[in-house]
């Protein structure tokens, strides 16, 4: 749409910034519904980014003015960009709200989150996404190659909440050639509800199998898990399984560190926006698909994740001590493959925009705007997680997702090393992508690991490790 006839020319989203958002424009700005998707999207992201900065600086009436704008262009039922602009717009008032905490604790004061609510979403986003298919697939072979000729085999799975992985994984054990063993699955969960329903489904698989098995429930945040609990046995092969979790320990020492790393956030917040409006890309979909254009190129602290992360984390470091303390066979680990534990706010908006972007992206391709299912997981799933990236700090902010590499250096150090996972696994799970019929899902192996993409833009990792002696 946009096309360069010179290097003169400017690009939209620099054209944009110089229609910065005024009192003077007044409401509801009529101009702004005659821009065509292309040139709303690329609005978007500068209404989104002048917005941020705005609230990073403390400059509220300004940021008042952006949120007005962007509530013309966003909608939840919208294209990719208007639906996912309306989730950061969300995230970024309720940031402003907790500036004054008597008003956002009364705002939100009745607000219920039944568990039945959040076990629906969280199916929904298995059944409507491969992502963690794809993972239990490769987490279950590679159980069932370590647990070859094994008698007593124990999992402990650190966020016992879908059933389907294991139900998967008993109906593999029940065919083994030798016999199934004896299984034992330990799972950790804050709703005991969750728990009570994994225990009948599973008990109720591996009766219909005639597989020897046992369920210990343990009702407990993955933070206060206290290890004792896990009671581990003499003679048992154990694997460990760990699903989108081991981020959120990152936030339990974030004051500690945060003073002993004083950051100057105000001038990187204000260099990024400046490096983002110097982005010159003729299409949303290119400017969404690239890390790094013309101007703009992570901070050193947004590369790494963020300065506080390069510090070793004592919460993670003693957990995962604490795990090679048990022994274990094998433990595979499912991780977001992303920045968002950037220190600033602007760090953490410009990564997430483009990872959100194509999650939101994979849900454009496949699902239907006018599905309630896909609704119900961009608010309840993709919106919440956006909020606690934005909105958040200090030991609130859950939603840490790191890179691969930094989880690779954190399990090497606490004396982990790599199993790396097999063809047949992998095998599966590529048949598993291509069931999908939709070009965009792509899994990607290098050294062992497994990183699946969205087009070309890494999104989830999945690896193994056994304990080095």
């Amino acid at each position: 749409m946009f096309q360069e006839e010179s290097s003169s020319v400017t690009s939209p989203l620099q054209v944009f910034s110089m229609m910065s958002p005024s009192p003077n424009l007044g409401s509801p700005y009529p101009w702004l519904r005659e821009l065509k998707s292309e040139e709303r999207g690329l609005y978007l992201i500068h209404l989104l980014l002048t917005c941020a900065n705005h609230v990073a600086t403390g400059s509220l009436e300004n940021a008042n003015i952006a949120l007005e704008q962007i509530s013309q262009l966003a909608s939840p039922d919208g294209d990719t960009m208007q639906r996912m602009a309306a989730y950061f717009t969300e995230a970024l008032a309720d940031r402003i709200l907790k500036a004054w905490p008597g008003l956002h604790k009364a705002l939100n004061s009745t607000r219920i989150t039944l568990v039945s609510e959040e076990v629906l979403v969280r199916k929904l986003f298995f059944e409507m996404l491969p992502f963690l298919k794809v993972a239990f697939v490769l987490t279950n072979q590679a159980i069932v190659e370590a647990m070859e000729c094994e008698k007593m085999v124990h999992i402990i799975d650190l966020n016992a909440a879908e059933p389907a992985q294991w139900i998967a994984l008993i109906q593999a054990l029940s065919a083994r050639p030798e016999g199934p063993p004896h299984l034992r699955i330990t799972g950790i969960h804050q709703q005991k509800e969750v728990l009570d329903q994994m225990a009948y489904r599973l008990t109720e698989e591996a009766e219909k199998l005639d597989i020897p098995f046992q369920f210990n429930s343990i009702v407990s945040k993955l933070e206060n898990l206290d290890i004792e609990k896990l009671r581990v046995k003499t003679g048992e092969a154990l694997a460990i399984s760990s699903v989108l979790q081991l981020h959120s320990l990152l936030a339990s020492d974030d004051e500690l560190l945060r003073k002993k790393s004083p950051l100057a956030s105000k001038n990187l917040n204000g260099i990024h926006l400046q490096r983002a409006l110097q982005m010159n890309q003729s299409t949303l979909g290119e400017l969404l698909e690239k890390d790094m254009v013309n101007g703009y190129s992570p901070s050193p602290d947004s590369a790494s994740s963020s300065p506080l992360s390069s510090t070793a984390s004592v919460k993670v470091d003693s957990f995962l001590n604490a795990l090679w303390g048990l022994s274990p066979k094998l433990m595979v680990i499912t991780e977001q493959d992303s920045n968002h534990n950037g220190s600033t706010l602007m760090d953490r908006l410009l990564e997430s925009l483009y990872s959100y972007a194509a999650l939101f992206d994979c849900l454009e391709s496949t699902v239907s705007r006018a599905s309630l299912e896909r609704l119900k997981v961009e608010k309840m799933f993709f919106g919440e997680e956006i909020k606690n990236i934005i909105a958040c700090e200090g030991a609130e902010r859950k939603e840490r997702h790191e890179k691969l590499e930094k989880w690779i250096q954190r399990l090497d150090l606490a004396s982990f090393g790599n199993v790396p996972l097999s063809y047949y696994g992998m095998l599966q799970a590529r048949r598993l992508l291509q069931g999908y019929n939709c070009d965009g899902y792509k899994m990607k192996e290098e050294n062992g690991y497994v990183v699946i993409c969205w087009q070309d833009r890494p999104l989830f990792s999945v690896s193994a490790w056994r304990c080095m002696k």
